[in-house]
Formats: structure tokens, sequence, C-alpha cells
């Protein structure tokens, strides 16, 4: 059963969301997408847990898709999480009882990382896909970049996504997909990742972090940096050779998701 809804976010946003139930519950999962995309690009993923009875919360954040909010800009890095909290509560509230996990991918990496960093405890286990934690790969060069935060650029990333070449046209021609990216989004990561890196020791959630050794986007090594800095006493680590950034997307992805479900089982 799938239900599709606004929700208003701390400041007044509202962000689009979608719920997808489990038949057969056991918990909840949240999942944060990553820059310029859309919940749409999780579908595979989401059914693949809801199969195993895990009921599915996801939401398209700020100026991204169908939520509100100046395109592809944040004001300040703090609405990441702060909007993931919102989603994160209103799991957690329908849900009192049964665990609730957390999934982000890249950018929404970074969301979950820096949320069950300012919120610990309050997920059951968090899920760290490709995710921008460190800044080694200066993708966009240093940052800030000394430019109007209302300047936006035009996103490149696709080439980097996937080995897959169906994915990469497909998010080539995804509507949905934020064609350019401002200025004023990108800088915010700057501060961001400088306070990740200086609260690693506060982040303490029971961690699975999973990043593709080809990653052309994100670099492997923030993954490993994270890992050793964090102050969780459960956490796993695992670099797949030959996979790029998308681990959720390549051809060898469904043995990915099983590998999700055992983790969170594991924790049930």
């Amino acid at each position: 059963m799938s239900k599709e809804k606004m929700i208003r976010s701390f400041d007044g946003t509202q962000l689009f969301t979608r719920k997808d139930t489990a038949q057969k519950q056991k918990a909840a999962v949240v999942i944060a997408h990553g820059l310029a995309e859309h919940l749409g690009r999780y579908d595979a993923l989401a059914k693949t847990l809801l199969e195993h009875g895990f009921t599915v919360y996801r939401y398209e954040q700020r100026g991204h898709a169908r939520s509100e909010g100046k395109r592809a800009f944040f004001n300040d890095f703090n609405e990441m999480p702060d909007d993931l909290k919102t989603i994160m509560d209103w799991a957690k509230e329908e849900n009192s009882g049964q665990s609730v996990f957390l999934i982000g991918h890249s950018m929404g990496g970074f969301s979950a990382a820096a949320y069950a960093t300012k919120y610990p405890g309050t997920a059951d286990g968090v899920i760290l896909s490709g995710a921008l934690t460190r800044y080694n790969k200066e993708l966009f060069g240093p940052l800030p970049m000394d430019l109007p935060l209302d300047t936006y650029l035009d996103n490149e990333l696709g080439e980097g996504v996937c080995s897959d070449p169906e994915v990469v046209k497909a998010y080539g021609e995804d509507p949905l997909v934020e064609k350019k990216i401002s200025v004023g989004l990108i800088n915010e990561f700057a501060p961001g990742i400088a306070w990740l890196k200086e609260n690693a020791a506060p982040f303490v959630d029971p961690v699975l972090v999973l990043h593709g050794n080809e990653d052309g986007l994100v670099a492997e090594k923030d993954s490993r940096d994270f890992y050793s800095e964090i102050g969780s006493k459960d956490k796993t680590l695992k670099i797949y050779a030959f996979l790029m950034h998308e681990i959720f997307n390549e051809p060898s992805k469904y043995k990915i998701y099983d590998e999700l479900v055992e983790w969170m089982d594991d924790r049930l």
C-alpha cells in the first residue's frame, strides 16, 4: 500500500513524501536520496525492503523534485538533518514499539550522518551508501566557491553515477532529476563536513558504511575516514571492488539489498 503526501518541515517548507506499507511489517526504514535526484530512484530498493517486512518512508529533499524550496539550494547545511528529523519523527510516531532504520545515499548519506550526529540514539541503525562525509575528492573544486550563491552550475554528475549505461541514460533523461545545482547548496558542504568531522565522536549509532571502490563522485576514503573516527561501537565498513557511486543501482544491487536486510534483521 502506497501513500504520497506533503509534510511540513521545521520551517514550514513542504516536503513531498511517500510511504509504502509492508504487509507483514517488522520494522520501518527511512530513505534519504542524494544530490539532484528524487525518491523514485529508490523504487527497486523499496520493493525489496517491503518484501522483507520493512515499511518504507521516503521524502524529497527541499529544493528537489516535488518538494518546495528554492531549486537545488540550501541556506544552511542544518536544513538537511532537520528536514530528515521531520521524516524520522513521523516514522517513529507511526511505528512506536518497532525499530526505525535510516538509509542515506551520497548527499542523503551526509544528511543521515549529520542527523545521527545531531540526534544520537533516535535511529535504530544507520546505513550509509557512497556518503559525502569528508570531501577527499574535490568534485566541485576547493570550497567554498567564490561565486554568488544563486549562481547555478550544470548537473554533470551523470557520468559518475553507475557502471550500467542504462542507469546513466535514464538519469540524464529523468525529468525529476535537477539539471542545475546552486553554488549555495554546494558551498554548504564546506561547513557541514567540517562540523561532521569535528563531531565524529558523538556519532554512536549502529552503522553500516558502504562504498563503491570506483566511485567517481565521492571518494571511498571519505567512508574509511568517517568509519575510523566515529564513536560507534557497532560499526561495519564494506568497500565494493569495481562498483561506482550508486551501489544501489549497480547490476549487483540485489546482492547489496540482501546485505542491508541481513544487517537490519540482526539488529531487530
